[in-house]
């Protein structure tokens, strides 16, 4: 690559969360970036993770609340936030790695240093994706 550094001498990965605002990294080792695969990866994964959980949880607290008091199924209602969570947990991490390893392949291919906060973007597009999946959407008003 002759002048480049892919990544810098003397880079060392930030750790998570690394949400700080140097959003555009002037540092000569770039301390505020991402540059290996394995780190965008986790970092996507990570807030996919979290923020699947937030609102998985979420529901879980809403289902809970809108059950009726009357009903004979409460001994079996300590089920719910568990198996939403179950639920958040693999679609995170199967959503989390496809667009963590795409992401990763594209800036790694062009020779891009990420910003942190892209991948916790990509965990927000990847919530807003399956809330609206959530809706049927049947045409006409």
């Amino acid at each position: 690559m002759g002048k480049y550094h892919y990544p810098p001498l003397g880079y060392e990965s930030p750790s998570f969360p690394a949400l700080s605002l140097h959003v555009l990294d002037h540092t000569p080792t770039k301390k505020y970036s991402l540059f290996y695969l394995r780190d965008i990866w986790r970092f996507t994964v990570i807030w996919t993770l979290i923020l699947f959980l937030a609102f998985h949880v979420g529901a879980a607290v809403l289902a809970w609340a809108m059950h009726g008091s009357k009903s004979t199924a409460w001994k079996y209602m300590w089920a719910v936030p568990l198996l939403c969570c179950a639920v958040a947990a693999a679609q995170a991490v199967i959503a989390g790695s496809v667009v963590g390893l795409l992401l990763g392949a594209v800036y790694r291919s062009a020779y891009f240093h990420m910003s942190p906060w892209i991948p916790f973007i990509w965990g927000w597009i990847n919530v807003l994706v399956i809330l609206l999946s959530s809706f049927s959407i049947q045409g006409g008003m």
